[in-house]
């Protein structure tokens, strides 16, 4: 009983000596952090195929997630849901942090908590057919009576009914569903944040951007997630990448890459200048 005890030990030992073996050249494997998001919001996060034809994950927030997983040596796995029901999964534990073009509301932060801005994205712009563009000049009196999409669960419900008087404000969880429906004729026009109108409004030669967006003019910053109270410790790591991400320039360097993806001339997405917390 003795030999057999003590041959359970040395494996025991055996077994860790190997596993710190593995740990020290680095061939464990990666802790996973886990990212949610909504792959229906290009240049920000979109669904295309690769040189493969299969369906993978691209964009700006993408791309800002895989480096702050880098940052963190840990490997990224990408969950896709509506936006709607990005910050009620998340604080479930879904995930471990949320990157969907999402603004730190006075609102949401009550249900999550929000790292350093990341990009300030440029003021919303109103999406339409281009055989529309005469129609939709002045936000006050041009949507009266108009139908006008929104994502469910974004800002931009709000801010149509706040700011186009007298519109239909029509919400679905899709923002790919509301541009088939303004192509469609099914709808008017949809509100979108501004690098994204821009975005489809390149890809779409029927589509433009409406005069009467000239009524948004506050840009908005964007910002990582993660559950309230930041229960695994993330916030910390999350910031430094965030910073280190903008000393390099590294949001210019995305611009080009999702652009060419995309296949349109430019993104139009800027790092934050003179951000400090305090002033959210």
């Amino acid at each position: 009983m003795k030999k057999i005890v003590s041959l359970a030990l040395i494996l025991v030992l055996v077994f860790s000596l190997a596993a710190t073996a593995a740990l020290a050249d680095g061939t464990e494997k990666k802790e996973v952090l886990v990212f949610g998001t909504s792959a229906d919001y290009a240049p920000f996060e979109f669904m295309y195929p690769d040189e493969n034809g299969k369906m993978v994950y691209g964009g700006i927030d993408v791309l800002v997630a895989q480096y702050i997983a880098d940052y963190l040596d840990m490997e990224l796995q990408i969950e896709n849901m509506d936006f709607g029901y990005l910050l009620t999964a998340l604080n479930k534990g879904d995930f471990d942090m949320v990157l969907a073009d999402i603004e730190p509301t006075e609102k949401r932060q009550k249900a999550a908590d929000f790292s350093d801005p990341y990009i300030d994205e440029i003021p919303e712009k109103i999406l339409i057919r281009l055989e529309d563009a005469e129609k939709f000049k002045d936000a006050a009196v041009d949507f009266n009576g108009v139908s006008v999409g929104a994502q469910t669960g974004s800002t931009k419900v709000d801010k149509a009914a706040d700011n186009l008087t007298g519109c239909n404000v029509v919400s679905l969880q899709l923002v790919t569903d509301l541009v088939n429906e303004l192509v469609n004729k099914k709808i008017d026009a949809v509100l979108l944040d501004g690098s994204v109108a821009d975005s489809y409004a390149a890809q779409y030669d029927n589509l433009t951007v409406a005069e009467a967006s000239d009524v948004f003019s506050e840009p908005n910053v964007l910002a990582v997630a993660v559950a309230k109270g930041d229960p695994k410790g993330l916030l910390p790591g999350i910031n430094e990448a965030i910073a280190k991400l903008a000393e390099e320039g590294k949001i210019d360097e995305f611009n080009n890459i999702v652009a060419q993806i995309q296949g349109i001339e430019e993104v139009t997405v800027d790092a934050p200048e003179g951000y400090t917390p305090d002033e959210e």
